[in-house]
């Protein structure tokens, strides 16, 4: 970091320093800050639009409240790259998302300034009441602050949080985010004021007091409610956070420091649940981030004075294009299907979709929940729902999987992106666990596409069942295998054998049948694609035991309770005895950094699975190859 270049940014390493600055010179320190972080996130990639929006809030958060004492909890963790840099991460920022550098979301392991870890949306409100209400319980002052997106409201679980904080006595501020909108300038000055007004002591103690006077007089005190409440309607879109019980300010304009530091410092001395409503905007001060704020939300790396640039090469097609462009053909044949997406309409491939069938796309909003029970809803009806959702994301929506769709054996598909690891998103976004918490459900059936065409061959399987199922796919692109343009599928609950060999046999679920068959070329194995995890194709694993010395199994997913388990019950069942080595993702936590990277961290890549295999099996090994070298 140049010190020229951002001289009042470079002596700020944490909090404490920036409280003390004048208030002129925070908003040269916002300046030189949004401009670092276009710098920064320039160079890594990562999550831009978000972070640009909230430097100006950042910055009055901590300059009025002390943190880490006084708890702030950031929604999603999208809008916390400014965060990390005021609070002693600013030169790790080079690392950011990369194996052994910052995580791309709040982590408490990383900072104290990190009260809460967050990246999955609408866990703020609910964590940082329970923070206010320890702080209650142990007699400690403090206050805890919330800041949640307007994206994220349309969660439930934000409502609960809420429903529940408006009836406790405690010191909660929560700050919407709000960066839907816009407040025009002929206005700005009113909010402002009206803002700071309704923030203050005086203002408080009077609607206190005049509402404690005027209660005798029934008249009076509903014409005072009625000048209160218009006054409020100037500037207050709904009373809404009023009626859960929280004092409701705003909306105040999220960049204008004069505006959000005398508001934030009135509140500080308010007692009982706060609401603060702010109007920020996407993106910032970088023209090309405000213009497009969905392209620059998470790009790559890139040149700011040139802005994101098409690829000199057209890149490989990537498995989330595959599933876009089935579901397009497949609408196109069948009027029955719907696509729903809970708030992930680009993540997951379906802009195409939505533009062609805008009838029959439904993007719920960041509701898990709801978006898999209306899928139900709609399948009871006699349609074809197709759920698009990431792997981490049907987690949240598991009561509903089970109850909602596989209990009454509904014919809902769930196409499962961002199966198995995601890279820099790490722990949070991997989809590690679909395959445990999926297969262990009645009625509900998992396929494992080897590659982009037998995604898409799955899919079409999967849609042409009367019941759930799950197809499965990573993030990017796979091994680059040209897909086809018909829907024909692919028979359901089989597998097949793609290599021959002999006393060895690798069973591989899902893109890792690649780096399989690359181990066996030179372990002289058997691979078996077994594309589907249930139904097991059973026939197929009891020939193959029949013919083979030992098996191994390969996925990536977590070992404990996936396929390599149910292979091992399947087994067990038929009364066969096998040795059997269960390849997979181990039972902890894994952090972000390059996929291929962490997959050959794990011994998920073609030597990692070549060296377990020589390691638990040597003499097979032996056998098969008897001129390969053995790994002790």
């Amino acid at each position: 970091m140049s010190n020229t270049s951002y001289p009042l940014l470079q002596t700020v390493n944490d909090p404490a320093d920036l409280r003390k600055l004048s208030r002129h010179e925070l908003r040269t320190l916002a300046d030189e800050l949004r401009a670092y972080l276009l710098e920064s996130v320039a160079k890594t990639g990562g999550h831009l639009s978000s972070n640009l929006g909230t430097v100006e809030l950042t910055v009055a958060l901590h300059y009025v409240f002390n943190t880490p004492h006084d708890r702030l909890v950031w929604d999603v963790g999208h809008q916390t790259y400014p965060h990390k840099i005021l609070t002693g991460r600013r030169e790790r920022m080079s690392t950011l998302r990369q194996l052994g550098g910052l995580s791309g979301f709040p982590q408490r392991s990383e900072s104290e300034f990190d009260a809460f870890g967050t990246a999955h949306s609408s866990t703020s409100i609910s964590a940082a009441l329970g923070m206010a209400l320890a702080a209650r319980q142990k007699g400690e002052d403090r206050h805890a602050i919330a800041v949640i997106g307007d994206g994220a409201m349309t969660a439930g679980m934000a409502f609960e949080a809420l429903n529940h904080g408006g009836v406790e006595d405690c010191r909660l501020l929560v700050i919407l985010n709000d960066n839907d909108m816009s407040i025009s300038p002929p206005v700005g000055a009113l909010n402002r004021y009206l803002a700071q007004l309704m923030s203050g002591q005086f203002y408080a103690a009077a609607k206190n007091v005049g509402k404690t006077v005027l209660k005798g007089a029934p008249p009076l005190f509903e014409l005072a409610k009625r000048i209160e409440e218009h006054a409020k309607g100037m500037v207050v879109p709904a009373t809404l956070f009023e009626k859960f019980g929280f004092n409701y300010i705003g909306p105040i304009d999220g960049h204008d420091l004069e505006s959000l530091i005398p508001t934030l410092e009135n509140i500080k001395h308010l007692k009982g649940p706060q609401f603060l409503h702010v109007v920020t905007k996407k993106g910032q001060g970088y023209k090309l981030a405000e213009a497009d704020p969905v392209a620059y939300h998470g790009p790559g790396k890139f040149d700011p004075a040139v802005g994101l640039q098409k690829p000199a090469t057209p890149p490989k097609q990537t498995f989330t294009q595959v599933f876009g462009h089935w579901l397009c053909d497949m609408a196109e044949k069948d009027p029955r299907l719907v696509g729903i997406t809970p708030a992930m309409r680009e993540g997951s491939g379906m802009v195409e979709f939505h533009q062609r069938f805008p009838d029959r796309y439904y993007d719920v909003g960041i509701a898990e929940q709801h978006a898999v029970t209306f899928a139900a809803g709609l399948a009871c009806e006699g349609l074809k729902p197709v759920v698009a959702i990431y792997s981490t994301f049907l987690q949240r929506a598991y009561d509903q999987l089970i109850h909602d769709v596989a209990l009454q054996n509904l014919p809902v598909v769930f196409a499962l992106d961002r199966a198995g690891l995601v890279g820099a998103d790490g722990a949070t976004h991997a989809g590690a666990y679909d395959i445990a918490y999926l297969r262990c459900i009645p009625n509900v059936s998992v396929a494992c596409p080897a590659d982009e065409r037998e995604c898409r061959q799955l899919l079409s399987t999967a849609f042409e069942q009367n019941h759930p199922v799950a197809v499965r796919y990573p993030r990017g692109a796979g091994a680059g295998v040209a897909t086809e343009a018909g829907l024909q599928g692919l028979p359901y609950g089989k597998g097949e054998v793609r290599r021959q060999g002999k006393g060895l046999a690798i069973l591989a679920f899902g893109t890792l049948l690649y780096p399989a068959l690359a181990a066996a070329e030179k372990l002289g194995a058997t691979v078996v694609n077994m594309r589907w995890v249930k139904p097991l194709d059973t026939e197929l694993l009891l020939q193959v035991a029949a013919e083979h010395e030992a098996l191994v199994t390969v996925e990536e997913g977590a070992v404990m309770g996936g396929a390599g388990s149910a292979v091992s019950e399947a087994l067990q069942a038929a009364g066969v005895l096998k040795p059997l080595l269960q390849l997979g993702l181990p039972d902890v936590f894994i952090e972000h950094g390059d996929p291929g990277k962490l997959l050959s961290m794990q011994g998920l890549d073609a030597a990692g699975i070549q060296a377990s295999i020589e390691k638990r099996y040597p003499e097979l090994v032996a056998q098969a190859r008897p001129a390969l070298k053995v790994v002790a």
